[in-house]
């Protein structure tokens, strides 16, 4: 990995806490030596994409990463876009709704609007979406050019609970399923007692940019109801599509 790969990889990681973390710790995970850590953190901080706590001499988040959002979404405005669709899907299904695009090799989520109901699936915003495991992965998965696909399913397939299907075969079917209804189910494949239904939001040539799922709890949820939600969720990603493509032609 390039110098510049080492010190992204450096940020990512700390985006990914949920607090503080000190030099060693840093190094520890990232598996890169103290001098080589610092070195990247002295630079990382010079530019504003990280902070140090003056105190606890901790790192954190910095503001750059912030203001190249706020551009990237005023000159790409997909978020804006999408909102009001998510908004309205959860509305409908009483369930939690998200967005995720895929950027840097990963399927990430972006916007999240929350089911009003207590008993509700939480899903964290910037949270990565295993392309195998979650019905947003397997929507943008399965919508790929086959030689992608095949790539994909060549790298070990984590298992993240009873539910995951880690072989490559059985992958290959929930895809298949994904493209012929036009939308993924995924049954606690990522986490247990949580169903979800996506679909792919897709570009005028038919290359998906990223997915639209609708999260529910098993005990509120049986298939029937996530067809049903499946096929509302495909109608709003088209829409989705439409308002963005067409907006910028």
């Amino acid at each position: 990995m390039s110098t510049i790969g080492k010190a992204l990889s450096l940020l990512d990681l700390i985006s990914e806490l949920d607090k503080d973390i000190g030099l060693s710790d840093l190094a520890r995970l990232s598996a890169l030596d103290k001098a080589t850590a610092r070195r990247f953190l002295v630079e990382l901080e010079r530019h504003g994409f990280v902070e140090q706590d003056e105190e606890t001499r901790r790192y954190r988040l910095g503001a750059a990463p912030v203001r190249l959002a706020r551009l990237r979404q005023a000159r790409f405005p997909f978020v804006a876009v999408a909102a009001p669709f998510v908004k309205a899907l959860a509305e409908e299904a009483g369930e939690t709704v998200h967005l995720s695009e895929f950027s840097g090799g990963r399927l990430s989520t972006i916007h999240v609007e929350d089911s009003a109901q207590a008993h509700r699936v939480i899903v964290d915003p910037g949270a990565v979406l295993p392309f195998h495991a979650t019905a947003s992965g397997l929507a943008y998965l399965a919508f790929l050019p086959p030689g992608e696909i095949d790539r994909a399913l060549a790298r070990p397939l984590e298992r993240f609970s009873a539910h995951t299907a880690t072989d490559a075969g059985a992958v290959r079917t929930l895809l298949r399923e994904t493209v012929e209804r036009g939308y993924s189910i995924s049954q606690q494949g990522f986490e247990i007692g949580v169903i979800s239904a996506a679909a792919p939001i897709l570009t005028p040539g038919g290359r998906p940019m990223g997915a639209l799922a609708v999260a529910a709890p098993t005990a509120r949820a049986d298939m029937a109801r996530m067809h049903e939600i499946g096929r509302k969720a495909a109608a709003a990603a088209r829409g989705i599509a439409e308002k963005y493509y067409g907006g910028r032609t």
